[in-house]
């Protein structure tokens, strides 16, 4: 495979990764196959603020923020310093510290759903936990879902049989290691459609634990949408728990149920909640989470008092630096710049979305072959390409983090300026695949939610 000289330490090291690490990294998301291979920079040498210097010496703008963790800026000094002065203390012991308590008050007053928490490490053991919450709940063992919500099997259950989540989630990823004895045991309804999901409700009446969903990402749902959601989950007496791994934080310290003013009766936070230290909570109210104390929901490392410190502190800092007000006005000006750089292209794209969290479109008509979704992978790798070379870090999705300023903005926006003319260029040429200096980026990951 050919490479740009700038990044031959990256691919070295790349190289070495597939002999011993399947599929390179642990997430899927930051895989090298879902940037441009061969032109963006894989391996990184130290982070600081919203800016990050790989292996080969490049420095970048990075706005992917550790795929949404980073919320205050990466190496923040406020939150290592409460995490260096922990493990001075103890990381984890035989009891549990006091900082436990005050964690799970913290997420009680800020957070509308919460009234009792549980923590664990990541996303995708939370939602696995809150499933487990409404089954064991409601004694009813089928979850009805819309988005993403991580790699455990109540979740994948839904890729056996028929191909349920072909346009959901994952295209062509098959569920290998899932049991088969849990087909029908997890099933995805259309984001937006109330009356979709009610005529499931109604066709599985007693069956249902829970309707677990993203209320949103981007871009605000459909008016009165989640209102409904919320009246069928009542009605048809479900579960319902919002998976805010994503939503949660940047959009309000309560989460998009406090921007959208809709409750759940549980919610998943992770992610951004702890500024990239491990940590996850479900939180819900006092009559669905009480009955945890009788359930088999264990483990030694969620008393680990590193993460819980760690978020914490990182809640402390986004309401001292009113952080979310921070986001609508760096992201008001990234999307104006962005909307700008893309009219002087020539280029119909746009970046779109709620401020605090937006995210960028190329609106493109049918390639040569008729073949839209191959042409917009196209242009989506081209766009990473073109920033990476000016040594910017951004894909059509991304995250603010406190440390994205002025300079980083300005910055950004002459580097998508340039990429979005050589974008524009190719489409109007037909030179797309000669411009391209890398293979196209792999299609793997599908949001339903936008």
């Amino acid at each position: 495979m050919t490479h740009d000289h700038r990044v031959a330490r990256s691919m070295q090291l790349y190289e070495r990764a597939r002999q011993v690490i399947p599929g390179v990294t642990q997430l899927i998301s930051r895989r090298p196959t879902r940037a441009a291979l061969g032109v963006s920079p894989i391996y990184a040498s130290q982070a600081r603020g919203c800016r990050i210097w790989d292996v080969d010496g490049n420095e970048y703008v990075d706005w992917t923020s550790g795929v949404g963790p980073i919320i205050l800026g990466y190496a923040d000094p406020v939150v290592d310093a409460a995490v260096k002065a922990q493990i001075d203390r103890c990381s984890i012991s035989s009891l549990v510290e006091e900082s436990a308590v005050e964690l799970a008050e913290e997420l009680v007053r800020l957070i509308p759903s919460a009234e009792m928490v549980r923590y664990s490490k990541g996303g995708g053991e939370a939602c696995a936990m809150a499933v487990r919450i409404a089954r064991g709940v409601t004694g009813r063992d089928r979850v009805l879902f819309c988005g993403y919500h991580g790699w455990h099997d109540w979740y994948l259950a839904a890729n056996l049989g028929a191909e349920r989540l072909k346009d959901h989630l994952f295209n062509g990823i098959e569920p290998i290691g899932v049991p088969r004895c849990l087909e029908g045991s997890a099933i995805p309804f259309p984001y937006g459609d109330a009356g979709a999901l009610e005529d499931l409700l109604r066709r599985h009446d007693g069956q249902i634990a829970c309707i677990i969903m993203e209320p949103m990402r981007t871009e605000r749902p459909p008016e009165g949408y989640l209102e409904e959601v919320r009246d069928l989950a009542t009605r048809y007496g479900v579960i319902l728990v919002f998976d805010e791994v994503s939503s949660g934080f940047r959009l309000a310290l309560g989460g998009a149920q406090q921007y959208l003013g809709v409750t759940p009766d549980m919610s998943v936070f992770a992610k951004a909640i702890s500024n990239g230290y491990p940590m996850a909570a479900v939180v819900g109210r006092r009559d669905v989470m009480a009955p945890v104390e009788r359930m088999f929901v264990s483990s030694a490392y969620w008393d680990d008092s590193i993460g819980v410190v760690a978020a914490l502190t990182t809640l402390r800092e986004l309401e001292r630096r009113q952080a979310v007000a921070h986001f609508e006005r760096i992201g008001a000006l990234f999307k104006e710049g962005i909307n700008q750089a893309a009219r002087d292209a020539g280029l119909d794209a746009e970046c779109v979305g709620v401020d605090a969290h937006p995210g960028i479109r190329f609106y493109l008509a049918d390639g040569s072959n008729g073949d839209t979704a191959a042409l917009q992978l196209k242009v989506n790798t081209l766009f990473i390409q073109e920033n990476a070379r000016r040594g910017v870090i951004l894909a059509p999705g991304f995250f603010l983090n406190c440390a994205h300023d002025e300079a980083a903005v300005r910055f950004t926006v002459e580097a998508v300026r340039e990429s979005m003319a050589t974008i524009a260029r190719g489409l109007r040429q037909g030179t797309l695949d000669q411009l391209l200096q890398c293979e196209v980026q792999q299609e793997l990951f599908r949001r339903l939610v936008r």
